[in-house]
């Protein structure tokens, strides 16, 4: 299956090409049906009148203001991949409740549980993906991004509820967090930052 729509830095003029080929044309330019509706709703919020002539005023308000000022085409940079999201979501619900496990585990046996400060690398340069594994990292118990360093793809975790030498406990979030971004980027990434990771 070939996915054209991740060819490369042409990308976003491409999707733009094709959503100006799906646009009506006026005087020219093209004029997105989706963004005029909606901001014919707003027109209509802003009336506080649902009337025909409210609806009118408002699609021609909304072709006036997308002709005159036609916005650029946008890239955030992810893509979304059915398998690779389900693998993703499989292992992300079984590290929740592992984590969870073992954070109730410390908290009930200990009143100081052992904690540490690691930095962890992250392979992607991509922004969108930093952002997702940030998320990730922080949204599974026992572990928090407290930084990160994007010239240096460098995250600083806390890290709650592992016992061991700081070496080992270093190593074990890195390979918590590199397995993460593999398949975050797998789940979500553009081809260039699946090759990226090799």
């Amino acid at each position: 299956m070939t996915e054209p729509s991740e060819a490369g830095p042409q990308e976003p003029e491409r999707q733009g090409k094709t959503r100006d080929r799906l646009a009506p044309r006026l005087f020219g330019r093209p004029v997105p049906l989706a963004l005029v509706c909606w901001l014919a709703l707003i027109w209509m919020m802003l009336w506080g009148d649902l009337s025909f002539g409210t609806l009118v005023g408002g699609l021609i308000a909304g072709a006036v203001v997308t002709w005159l000022l036609p916005l650029p085409v946008l890239d955030p940079g992810i893509r979304f991949r059915p398998l690779p999201f389900v693998r993703f979501l499989a292992w992300f619900l079984l590290d929740l409740v592992t984590s969870t496990a073992r954070v109730v585990f410390w908290v009930l046996r200990s009143p100081s549980p052992p904690t540490a400060i690691v930095p962890v690398r992250l392979r992607t340069s991509s922004e969108a993906m930093t952002v997702m594994v940030v998320i990730g990292v922080t949204t599974v118990p026992g572990s928090l991004v407290l930084g990160a360093d994007r010239e240096r793809r460098e995250l600083t975790i806390h890290v709650l509820g592992r016992s061991g030498p700081h070496a080992v406990v270093a190593a074990l979030t890195q390979d918590e967090v590199t397995a993460l971004e593999t398949r975050i980027v797998a789940a979500f990434g553009t081809r260039a930052d699946r090759k990226e990771l090799g």
